[in-house]
C-alpha cells in the first residue's frame, strides 16, 4: 500500500517572493546592455543606407526574434528590409527562429576587428555566447544576409557604447 507524500515546499513571504519575481523579469541593464540595445535599435536604419544588402534579402520575408538574450528585439523582415523591430516581449508574437547572443558577445562582435570566434554569428554559437534556435531554413538559406545585417552596427557601436 503506498502511502501519499506530502509536497515538499519553503513559505516565502510575499513581498520576498515579488522581489525575487521582479529580479528575475527585469534584469538591470549595465552600460553594455544598454549600448547593444541602443545598437540594435538602429540597425533599420542602417539597413536603409545599404541598398545592395535590401537587394540581396529580396526573397526573404519572416519573423524573427533577435538581439541580447535578455533584452531580444521581434523583427518583421518583408523584401530584405525590416518593417518592423518591436523590443520583446510581445504577447502572443509568434517568430520562425530565434538567433540571441549575451550582450558582451555582441559588443566583441561589433568590434572594428573582432578577435577570432568572435567575429562570425556561427561561431559566437560554437562557443556558447549564442542561441540559434526555431525554423532554421530561413536563417540558413540566407545566411549572408543576416551576417551583413547583424554586422552593419561595426562601423558605429564604438560611437554608441562611449
Amino acid at each position: 500500500m503506498a502511502r501519499k507524500r506530502k509536497p515538499l515546499s519553503v513559505a516565502l513571504p510575499m513581498p520576498a517572493l515579488q522581489d525575487a519575481c521582479l529580479n528575475r523579469m527585469t534584469p538591470v541593464l549595465n552600460a553594455t546592455d544598454a549600448a547593444v540595445i541602443t545598437a540594435f535599435a538602429g540597425i533599420p536604419a542602417l539597413l536603409e543606407r545599404t541598398p545592395a544588402l535590401i537587394v540581396r534579402g529580396r526573397f526573404l520575408d519572416c519573423e524573427c526574434l533577435i538581439g541580447p538574450v535578455d533584452h531580444p528585439f521581434h523583427a518583421t523582415i518583408r523584401g530584405g528590409r525590416i518593417a518592423d523591430l518591436t523590443p520583446a516581449p510581445v504577447l502572443m508574437r509568434s517568430w520562425r527562429f530565434s538567433y540571441r547572443a549575451s550582450s558582451p558577445a555582441w559588443a566583441e562582435y561589433w568590434q572594428p576587428a573582432p578577435r577570432p570566434g568572435w567575429h562570425d554569428l556561427l561561431a559566437l554559437t560554437k562557443r556558447g555566447e549564442a542561441i540559434l534556435e526555431g525554423d532554421l531554413h530561413p536563417f540558413m538559406a540566407h545566411l549572408q544576409y543576416f551576417k551583413d545585417v547583424l554586422a552593419l552596427p561595426r562601423q558605429h557601436f564604438a560611437a554608441v557604447a562611449t
